[in-house]
Formats: structure tokens, C-alpha cells, sequence
């Protein structure tokens, strides 16, 4: 179910067109429909607001101007936080390529402060 906030990716004749998030939806007057305000995301931003039927919100195609569309939620991919079994060898070994180099197991990234670096910049 889309809702307000979400990221939808708007397909226009079957291809993709444009990313826009859903600012606000509302009932329109007439029964069943919806005004749908969307932050178009491109360069410059826009606004637009289209009168949908729930369906059409939720990824049902439709036509505009005999042009048919498509609204589709964007879910973020999940984050791969599955940690390597040690005994078992990695992809790359498998197929002869050396593995990369990384951080010293246990090791804590070094975390740099943009703040720091900012104020740091403004000193000299």
C-alpha cells in the first residue's frame, strides 16, 4: 500500500519516467478518487497533483491523455548484514579471484566528522 512519504517510480508507457514521493492524498470531491500531490524529483523540483482512484495509488495502471501509467513503491534493498562463515571460502576464492582488502577483522572503521572538517577548513 502506498502512502504518504513513499517513493514511487512513475512508468508512462510501459518505461520508467521519473522518481516523485507522495506529499499528501487527500479525498477529492468525487466519490472513490483521490488528489494525490507528488514532489516530481528532478532538476528544477515540481509539484503535481493527480485525481487517482486507491487502485491506481497502489500500482494499477491507468491512462492519461490515452498515455497508460503506472505508479510503483520504491522499497530501499535490505542491507546485507549477514556476517561470512569463516570456514567456508568466499565467492572470489571460489573462483580464484584474491580477496579484497578490508579493515583488520574487529578492527572499527575511522568514523571522519564532516563537522570537523568544516570547522577545521574556516581556520586556515
Amino acid at each position: 500500500m502506498t502512502r504518504e512519504n513513499d517513493v514511487v517510480l512513475v512508468h508512462i508507457e510501459g518505461k520508467p519516467a521519473f522518481f516523485a514521493r507522495i506529499e499528501n492524498i487527500a479525498p477529492d470531491p468525487k466519490p472513490d478518487w483521490w488528489q494525490v500531490k507528488m514532489l516530481v524529483l528532478q532538476v528544477p523540483l515540481i509539484t503535481v497533483t493527480w485525481i487517482l482512484r486507491e487502485a491506481y495509488i497502489n500500482g494499477e495502471e491507468f491512462t492519461m491523455g490515452g498515455h497508460p501509467m503506472r505508479l510503483v513503491k520504491v522499497e530501499a534493498p535490505a542491507e546485507n548484514m549477514a556476517v561470512p562463515d569463516e570456514e567456508a571460502p568466499s565467492q572470489d576464492e571460489k573462483e580464484g579471484v584474491p580477496e579484497r582488502q578490508g579493515p583488520a577483522k574487529g578492527a572499527t572503521p575511522k568514523v571522519v566528522s564532516l563537522l570537523d572538517r568544516k570547522s577545521k577548513k574556516k581556520n586556515t
